[in-house]
C-alpha cells in the first residue's frame, strides 16, 4: 500500500491511498463468501457456488463494491498512522480509481490537529485572590445553616429586605393588561432579585393589605420596551425567624455537641472551600496565559460541527421548536444573531482549549490508572445524577469510555504543568501550586479540569477527539 499527503491548509490535508489487489485477498475472500450466502444458484448449495460462476452471473461490480467498503476503514487508519496524522473528526472519502485485479485508489480529505508549540510553563506567572477566612465569613456560613432551620412567621410590621410576602401584581400598558407581568398569590422574598424592575423598592415599607404603584419597562413579549404601570398588593407578610446559635442548635444541625465545635468545623470548611476556589483560579489563569502565548489555526469544519451540536442539543430540550428558542432569547434580551455569534465564540474557545490540552497531554505523557478512570466515571455519573452502572453501560454502548480517559489524561497533564508556574496572591504572598496540583491532588484536578466550560449560552458539547474512523463508502 502506498500513501501520500497533500497539505490543503494548516488544519486540513488530502490523503491519497493506493491499495494493490494482492493486499486485498482477505476482503476478496470475504466478499465472495458473503455473496455466495446471499444468492441461490441451481446445482450448488448456498455458499458453495464457485467464484467464476458468481462473476458470470452477477458481474464483478457487487464484489468490488463489497471489497472497497470492507477495506476502507483499516486502510484509511493505516495510512493516517504511516503519515503520522492526528486527525480530527470524520474524513470526506472519495473512490478515485478502481483497476480490477490491479489496485484501488481513494482520497480522504480530513481535518488534522495543527502544529501547536506548548509554551514553557516555568515562565508563566499568575496572581490570584488571597485566601481570607475571618469571623464574618464564618458567621455568614452559620447564618445560612440557621436559615435552613428557620421558620416563617406572620408579621404586621413594614416589609424589609429578607422578608417574605404573598403579593398580587397587575401590569398595564395604555390600559391593556400585560399577562406575563400579572399574577396573584405569588410568594416572594424581598431583595432576592427583582422579578420586575422596581418591585423590591415598592415592597419595602409596605404592610399587609396595602397597595402600591410604580412604573417599569417591559422587557419581553409584545409590550417589550414599553413603559408599564404596575400595581402591587400585599396579601400577607412573613419574616424568617432563625434559631439561636447555641449548643442546642449545634446538636440539632450537626454532629457536634457545642457551638464552639460547630464554629471551628465551619471555619475549616470555609477555608477548604476557598482553597478549592484558589486552586480553580490558578488553573483558569494558567490556562488563559498558556493559550495567550500559543497561536494556531482552528479547523473550521470542527468549529462548525461544534456549533451545530450545541444548537441541536439546545433545541432537543425544546422538542426542536425554533419558536420556543426565539421566545427564550427574547426573554433574555438576546437576538438570534447575538446568540449565534456567542455560540461560535464558545465553540472556538472549546476547540482551541481541547486541541491545546491534547498536545500538552502528549508532551507530558501522564499515566492514567484504572482507579483514576473509575473515580472519574463515578464523579461524572454523579454530576449527571445517574446510576454508575447505567452510566457505564451507556458509555460502553456509545464508545465514550475513551473520551473520559482523555479527560483524566488532560487534567493530569495540566496539573503537572501548573506545578512549574509561579503564583502569588493579591497580597504578594507566594502560593505553591504543588499543594493543589501535586501528584496526590491530580485526581481532583482531573475531575475539575474540563476542556469546555458552561456558559450563559447552551452548554457546549464535547470537542471532537483527535481520532477518526472512515465510514463505509459505496462506489
Amino acid at each position: 500500500m502506498k500513501s501520500s499527503v497533500e497539505k490543503l491548509s494548516d488544519t486540513r490535508v488530502k490523503l491519497t491511498v493506493n491499495v494493490p489487489f494482492e493486499d486485498l485477498s482477505t476482503e476478496i475472500d470475504q466478499a465472495y463468501a458473503a455473496i455466495a450466502q446471499q444468492v441461490s444458484i441451481p446445482g450448488f448449495r448456498k455458499g458453495k457456488a464457485p467464484r467464476q460462476l458468481i462473476d458470470a452471473r452477477f458481474g464483478r461490480g457487487p464484489i468490488l463494491e463489497q471489497v472497497v467498503n470492507d477495506m476502507l476503514p483499516s486502510r484509511y487508519e493505516r495510512a493516517c498512522q504511516e503519515n503520522e496524522l492526528v486527525v480530527i473528526g470524520q474524513p470526506d472519502i472519495d473512490i478515485t480509481k478502481i483497476e480490477d485485479k490491479e489496485f484501488v485508489e481513494f482520497t480522504a480529505e480530513v481535518d488534522v490537529r495543527p502544529e501547536i508549540e506548548v509554551p514553557d510553563f516555568s515562565e508563566i506567572a499568575v496572581t490570584v485572590p488571597t485566601i481570607s477566612v475571618d469571623d464574618a465569613a464564618v458567621d455568614e456560613e452559620l447564618d445560612e445553616l440557621r436559615a435552613r432551620f428557620g421558620e416563617l412567621k406572620d408579621t404586621k410590621r413594614k416589609l424589609k429586605t429578607g422578608d417574605f410576602a404573598v403579593i398580587d401584581i397587575k401590569a398595564t400598558v395604555d390600559g391593556e393588561v400585560v399577562e406575563e407581568a400579572t399574577t396573584e398569590g405569588l410568594s416572594y422574598e424581598v431583595g432576592a432579585g427583582d422579578l420586575i424592575d422596581g418591585l423590591d423598592t415598592a415592597l419595602r415599607g409596605m404592610k399587609t393589605d396595602e397597595e402600591n404603584e410604580f412604573t417599569t419597562t417591559i422587557v419581553t413579549g409584545e409590550h417589550k420596551d414599553k413603559e408599564a404601570t404596575v400595581s402591587v398588593r400585599v396579601q400577607q407578610t412573613k419574616e424568617r425567624k432563625l434559631p439561636e446559635l447555641d449548643d442546642e442548635f449545634a446538636q440539632m444541625a450537626s454532629e457536634f455537641d457545642t457551638v464552639e465545635e460547630l464554629r471551628e468545623s465551619t471555619r475549616t470548611q470555609v477555608e477548604e472551600t476557598r482553597k478549592g476556589q484558589q486552586a480553580a483560579n490558578i488553573r483558569d489563569e494558567v490556562l488563559k496565559e498558556a493559550l495567550a502565548k500559543t497561536d494556531f489555526a482552528l479547523p473550521e469544519s470542527v468549529v462548525d460541527e461544534q456549533v451545530h451540536q450545541q444548537l441541536h442539543q439546545l433545541l432537543g430540550q425544546m422538542a426542536h421548536d425554533e419558536a420556543a428558542l426565539a421566545q427564550i432569547l427574547e426573554a433574555q434580551g438576546t437576538t438570534r444573531e447575538e446568540f449565534d455569534e456567542q455560540a461560535r465564540k464558545d465553540a472556538e474557545e472549546a476547540v482551541r482549549t481541547q486541541l491545546f490540552l491534547d498536545t500538552l497531554a502528549e508532551q507530558e505523557n501522564p499515566e492514567v490508572s484504572q482507579q483514576e478512570l473509575t473515580d472519574h466515571i463515578l464523579f461524572t455519573a454523579q454530576s449527571y445524577g445517574m446510576d454508575p452502572s447505567q452510566f457505564v453501560g451507556q458509555l460502553q454502548q456509545s464508545g465514550q469510555i475513551a473520551n473520559l480517559f482523555a479527560d483524566v489524561r488532560r487534567g493530569k497533564a495540566l496539573a503537572a504543568a501548573i506545578c512549574r508556574v509561579s503564583a502569588k496572591d493579591e497580597d504578594g504572598n507566594e502560593v505553591d501550586p504543588a499543594q493543589y496540583f501535586g501528584e496526590e491532588e491530580t485526581e481532583e484536578v482531573a475531575e475539575n479540569t474540563e476542556a469546555t466550560e458552561a456558559t450563559e449560552a447552551p452548554e457546549a458539547p464535547e470537542a471532537p477527539e483527535a481520532s477518526g474512523d472512515a465510514e463505509k463508502t459505496e462506489d
